[in-house]
């Protein structure tokens, strides 16, 4: 072992797990070419090839998958006793990895995520950010942050702040001619903005009316993938636009949007930080978890 590096044997498993050098090297935190360069080093060490490797994809040659399927128990098995010395550490160090989707992002960077770089200097925090939801475990996540109700059974669960709302919103130029909707069907007369999910289907707008959900299948001149592009093309007076209420609180208050149908969005689950089960888990786990709860009272008590 004294001339093998761990790191190495990680970049194995989490290329076998991803199928991809690029998606593994993002995972790892390092370059494409760094990763490539590791293994090609491991395996002339080894003397065998590990990665059958083609311009499109990456798959495990026979020697591969044995080394991957002898080396993932022990791979654990060695983790866990570094967790269990890094759980002793009086100064939480290491890295974190957490993946959510883009707005919960925007909502926790700063009260939660900022705030613990704060505290504690010496740990990085991996933030990643996507529509499609995943198995955190699987593709070697900390933690998950996503909608109460998307959260696995099997996990964890911290409620993040208080209930979120959609918010449904115009500039106030766009309705200096136009009147404005009182129910949600009155915006099939009206310029809106689209959204098209990560899957590539055309998001519809969800409303609810006396505990019943009402979607609208929305038309209008421009369709965009992502809320931050959206705001600009409703600040531009194009459409009305469908946010998470976070993500414009500021222009409401401020009179540069104008917030409508109100009545028919009611209160969405809250944001949770999920995370499996671990025994002894760092000590920058730990810490984390702790301002979390922290967080989570604190938006309790207001």
């Amino acid at each position: 072992m004294r001339n093998y590096n761990l790191t190495d044997f990680d970049a194995v498993l989490a290329i076998s797990r991803r199928g991809s050098f690029r998606a593994a090297a993002l995972d790892l935190g390092m370059s494409t070419s760094a990763l490539s360069n590791a293994i090609a080093k491991l395996e002339g060490q080894l003397g065998v090839r590990l990665f059958n490797r083609t311009t499109r994809s990456v798959s495990l040659t026979a020697a591969g998958r044995k080394f991957v399927d002898q080396m993932t128990p022990a791979l654990k098995d060695i983790h866990q006793a570094l967790d269990t010395v890094r759980s002793q550490q009086e100064t939480p160090t290491g890295r974190l990895r957490i993946n959510t989707f883009a707005t919960a992002g925007r909502e926790i960077i700063a009260p939660l995520v900022i705030e613990f770089l704060r505290r504690f200097p010496e740990v990085h925090v991996d933030l990643v950010t996507e529509g499609n939801l995943v198995d955190i475990v699987a593709e070697g996540f900390d933690f998950g942050v996503r909608s109460k109700h998307l959260v696995p059974t099997d996990m964890i669960a911290i409620p993040l702040g208080s209930a979120r709302r959609y918010a449904v919103v115009a500039a106030p130029s766009y309705f200096a001619d136009r009147d404005r909707p009182r129910v949600p069907s009155d915006l099939l007369a009206h310029a809106c903005i689209r959204t098209r999910l990560p899957n590539g289907a055309i998001f519809r707008w969800q409303f609810e009316a006396e505990g019943q959900p009402v979607q609208v299948d929305v038309d209008g001149p421009i369709t965009l993938d992502e809320a931050s592009l959206a705001r600009i093309a409703v600040l531009e007076s194009v459409g009305i636009g469908f946010f998470m209420e976070s993500d414009v609180r500021d222009d409401i208050d401020s009179g540069r949007l104008v917030h409508i149908l109100e009545q028919w969005t009611p209160p969405l689950s809250p944001l949770c930080l999920y995370y499996p089960s671990r025994r002894n888990p760092p000590a920058a786990f730990k810490v984390f978890v702790d301002l979390a709860r922290e967080l989570a009272r604190s938006s309790r008590q207001h």
